[in-house]
């Protein structure tokens, strides 16, 4: 499951990654929690791991890419019924992402995101993005 906190909580980063007005979301294999549903790219902070860290090791592992430029953390969402607890920190990378674990890649405007069927904090992340 991952690290968890003294509160019980599992800490998950969310990379946002923008390029012209879309979004960079994965889709999620089917074997996973979530299997088959679109969720920004991202994975469980190890233990003492900044959200920093966490992005530049997940997308280096699932997208092949780096991520070079950190924006301030945008959204966090608490799962319920699950420890999770989602943290959406903007940046920048460099290079092409490719699809290293997920089934499929794809860059969506706020709009689309509301009618791609996204995992539960994604939605809730993506509903913000359109109020703006």
């Amino acid at each position: 499951m991952g690290p968890v906190s003294d509160t019980g909580v599992v800490r998950v980063l969310a990379a946002v990654i923008q390029r012209e007005g879309r979004y960079l979301v994965c889709l999620r294999p089917p074997h996973k929690r979530h299997g088959g549903l679109w969720e920004f790219p991202g994975g469980k902070l190890e233990p003492s791991e900044t959200l920093e860290a966490a992005a530049a090791r997940e997308l280096r592992e699932e997208l092949g890419v780096e991520a070079v430029v950190f924006g301030p953390l945008l959204y966090s969402h608490q799962e319920q019924d699950a420890p999770y607890r989602i943290e959406f920190l903007s940046l920048e990378i460099a290079g092409e992402p490719q699809a290293l674990e997920h089934t499929a890649l794809r860059w969506a405007t706020p709009v689309e995101l509301g009618e791609m069927p996204l995992a539960p904090s994604d939605l809730a992340f993506a509903a913000t993005l359109r109020a703006n």
